[in-house]
């Protein structure tokens, strides 16, 4: 086969998994039907300047109430999986409050509805989405809203575990945690780095903790996490650019694939962060490093960095820059096919995990 030959599905491993993927608010509305629960993503595009045309997620793409329709298209497709996320506040919409029964009924319907189209389903937990009522008392930098985690998971994975073989416990840390707690981009907004790295922190712990219970309940079943990853590339071969690509690695993936692989927390980021490091517990580290059967591997884009001598673009000194004469997407991401090639081998090379899911 030549290089400008495209694959043809034949030539693909008879189990191999075609997918599709979708999260909970951006796609299913209902935002106020049925018992559910604010979401910090309801409350942010509530609040002026927040999003640019004030569009929210209550209607969305109506999937709560065109499921069926959905999961058609998906069959048409070809495709013989579906990743989807369920919604934290229409499970458990206060923060200790009773789980909401109608929302556990639709996740049930979804699932059996994959089934019956002989559709693979691959549940993530967390898709950015957490209840109102736990950002109130914290949120992601309250150590609390672990606790909530675990007992959210074990609701669900009581319901659906006998029928939902691949699990998926967060997905994108660096989005949920890092642009929403520092970059101030996501919901819930925030501008803060110390509370973004213990977010972080906090997220990684939930997922190590998760594991045992989803196991528990969903005996047999694949869990891993998804992460959303870059190959970074210097502007240039100076010795300042080659160390920025170095410290921006550091917070941009090292941060998370270094514990997930019982590494702790990179020692050289850890440095730069200072006084905004996280606070780890004893045993913490332990558990974030519990083995998964997978890593999810959510690829975009590749990333450039140069030498950001100020600080200016944050503790790690490193600012992106773009690469000349590229396609680039609308926007404004970098088009590189090459970009996925040198991400896989790097973690292959660096990390070797049990196995790996591109999931988005």
């Amino acid at each position: 086969m030549s290089a400008n030959t495209a694959p043809t599905r034949n030539q693909f491993p008879a189990d191999f998994r075609w997918g599709v993927s979708t999260s909970s608010f951006q796609i299913e509305g209902a935002g106020r039907e049925d018992g559910k629960g604010e979401s910090i993503w309801d409350r942010f595009c509530s609040e002026p300047g927040r999003i640019r045309d004030g569009s929210n997620g209550l209607v969305a793409c109506d999937h709560y109430h065109r499921w069926p329709q959905d999961l058609d298209l998906a069959k048409q497709l070809g495709v013989n999986a579906y990743r989807f996320s369920i919604a934290w506040p229409r499970i458990l919409p206060q923060v200790r409050g009773v789980v909401n029964e109608a929302g556990l009924a639709f996740y049930d319907r979804l699932v059996g509805g994959m089934l019956e189209r002989g559709l693979d389903p691959c549940a993530t937990l967390y898709h950015w989405d957490l209840p109102q009522a736990l950002q109130a008392q914290g949120g992601g930098i309250s150590r609390d809203t672990i606790d909530a985690f675990l007992a959210y998971t074990d609701f669900v994975t009581r319901r659906l575990g006998d029928r939902v073989k691949h699990w998926i416990t967060h997905n994108e840390p660096w989005c949920s945690c890092i642009m929403g707690y520092w970059e101030g981009v996501h919901a819930p907004g925030g501008t803060s780095l110390a509370d973004a790295m213990q977010a972080c922190h906090h997220v990684l712990l939930s997922h190590g903790q998760a594991i045992p219970v989803i196991r528990k309940n969903s005996p047999g079943a694949q869990v891993g996490i998804t992460l959303s990853l870059h190959p970074i590339a210097a502007a240039s071969d100076s010795a300042a650019d080659q160390a920025a690509l170095k410290r921006h690695d550091g917070l941009r993936n090292r941060w998370f694939l270094d514990p997930l692989f019982g590494r702790g927390y990179p020692e050289d980021t850890l440095a730069l962060l200072g006084a905004a490091a996280p606070q780890v517990l004893a045993g913490d580290l332990d558990a974030i490093a519990t083995p998964t059967d997978f890593l999810g591997v959510n690829y975009y884009f590749p990333e450039m960095v140069a030498d950001d001598p100020t600080g200016s673009h944050g503790p790690m000194r490193a600012k992106l820059v773009d690469r000349p004469g590229v396609e680039r997407t609308g926007f404004g991401w970098e088009v590189s096919p090459q970009g996925l090639v040198d991400l896989l081998t790097r973690i292959q090379r660096d990390y070797a995990p049990a196995a790996v899911q591109l999931t988005e």
